[in-house]
């Protein structure tokens, strides 16, 4: 089988149709086998708004009570991924609408960062590679949206999308995973820097030419690589097939 591409694209983009419709042809035009992970984002935030349910992050994620995995579940697994699959299928791609809870494809432990208690959020441990090489070798695309099973207590747990997406690749290795954003890839003197390594990355947040929301993304390619991603790219869908920021292991 060919290198395995993983894309993950941000749940605040999904909403919108324009964006949706580019990437269902972007991934219906890409050739070699793909994962797809999605986020939930703004669509989780209002949701929970609607229903009342409190809504906090602490260092970037979202606390995740009982009532809140409920609706965060019903949004990611119900409302974007089956969006997102129908404009798959729509044009011929054989996208199939995943979890981690389906066929208990990811496995994960209770997150707590710093020993900071963050409720039903979770930290991949497993994710099932052989049952991914099967669909792939059909030519699906699964599809997933960013919930796993815990792996002692049987319950579905709240993972960020990105650190979904970095364990499939780690799981799928060689993989390149692929970072869709809302810029065309690290922005360095004016221009798109087409390769970065580790040290050119901590050497450009050192002197402020990689600032603001553009540090958590590098730092997220940077964690793909060590999970265990053959390459890493940060893109737009113009960039999807091939263009946009390139990292490579130092």
């Amino acid at each position: 089988m060919k290198q395995i591409t993983v894309v993950k694209v941000g749940g605040n983009e999904l909403d919108d149709p324009a964006f949706l419709t580019e990437l269902t042809e972007a991934v219906a035009a890409f050739a070699g086998p793909l994962v797809l992970v999605h986020g939930g984002g703004k669509e989780i935030t209002a949701a929970l708004a609607q229903t009342g349910v409190p809504n906090e992050f602490i260092a970037g994620l979202r606390v995740t009570s009982p009532e809140a995995m409920a609706v965060m579940q019903q949004v990611v697994c119900g409302t974007i991924n089956q969006r997102v699959v129908a404009s798959l299928v729509r044009v011929g791609v054989r996208a199939l609408g995943l979890s981690g809870l389906d066929l208990g494809l990811l496995r994960c432990v209770p997150h707590r960062p710093d020993g900071i208690n963050l409720g039903r959020v979770g930290l991949i441990t497993l994710v099932d590679a052989t049952a991914l090489h099967g669909m792939l070798t059909q030519g699906w695309v699964p599809t997933f949206a960013p919930v796993a099973l815990g792996l002692d207590d049987g319950l579905s747990y709240n993972v960020n999308a990105d650190m979904v997406a970095q364990a499939v690749a780690g799981a799928l290795a060689p993989s390149e995973l692929v970072f869709v954003s809302n810029v065309p890839g690290v922005i360095l003197d004016g221009e798109v820097a087409p390769v970065l390594d580790q040290a050119a990355v901590e050497q450009a947040i050192a002197r402020g030419a990689i600032s603001g929301g553009m540090i958590p993304k590098v730092r997220a390619a940077l964690d793909a690589l060590a999970a265990g991603a053959t390459q890493v790219r940060i893109t737009n869908l113009a960039g999807f097939a091939s263009g946009g920021t390139r990292f490579f292991a130092s």
